[in-house]
Formats: C-alpha cells, structure tokens, sequence
C-alpha cells in the first residue's frame, strides 16, 4: 500500500536563506514556487531525484525544540551510496558535518548536517 514517501514538509525561519540553501548548497530544482496569501505564507516545491521537499515560510512560526529531543519527527535521513564521497561534497559547499559514525546494527556508516534551521539531516551509506 505505502510504497515510499511522496514528500517532506519543512517550515522554516528564513524563506530565502533557506530556500538557498537546498537549491544552491544541496542542489535541489525548484518546481512550484508561491505566495499564499490567505496565510501571507510562502511554499516552494523542490526535488533532486526521487525527493521532493515542501518548504514553508509562516510569519512566526515558533522554533521547534531539538534539543533535549522531542517527541515526533526527528529527522530526514538520505540514502547514499558513499558517506565518504558524500561528505567531499558537502564540505565543498562549506557545509560543516558531525564526525562519521558506524551503526552498531547494520555496520553502515552514517553522519548528520543541518539545514539553516537546525533540522538534523542524516547520510546513511546504503552500498
């Protein structure tokens, strides 16, 4: 029946450092961009690949706790075939990641970003 996921939404504090940093940094195609204005909100549809991302803007939206972690979701974890090659790729975009770690299930390796808000980004090498 769920056969995978359609999209993510993300809210975010700052519409245009936000919607420069997954279209210039992480390389996502902007599809659908527009102004809402029975919310005076903005919503940009964004894919790379077989991802999409809805990226909000509302007018004070409040800040969502990460930290201690708090209850539902936690974050957005990629697929890619090299953590490795991935973190070349990242740091060349002068994105700062946390140090590699191995999954003591899977023993695939895996590491986190954040986007300009915080939200906690996961690579899972998948092979």
């Amino acid at each position: 029946m769920f056969s995978r996921f359609h999209h993510v939404a993300i809210i975010c504090g700052d519409y245009d450092r936000s919607k420069q940093f997954y279209v210039e940094k992480l390389g996502y195609q902007i599809i659908d961009e527009n102004w809402r204005p029975d919310s005076q909100s903005w919503k940009c549809d964004l894919k790379s690949g077989d991802t999409q991302i809805e990226l909000f803007h509302f007018p004070q939206s409040p800040v969502r706790p990460s930290r201690p972690e708090a209850r539902g979701l936690r974050h957005l974890a990629f697929a890619v075939t090299s953590v490795a090659d991935t973190l070349v790729w990242l740091q060349a975009r002068d994105i700062e990641t946390e140090p590699v770690r191995i999954d003591p299930y899977t023993k695939r390796a895996f590491t986190f970003f954040t986007d300009p808000d915080g939200l906690p980004i996961e690579i899972y090498e998948t092979g």
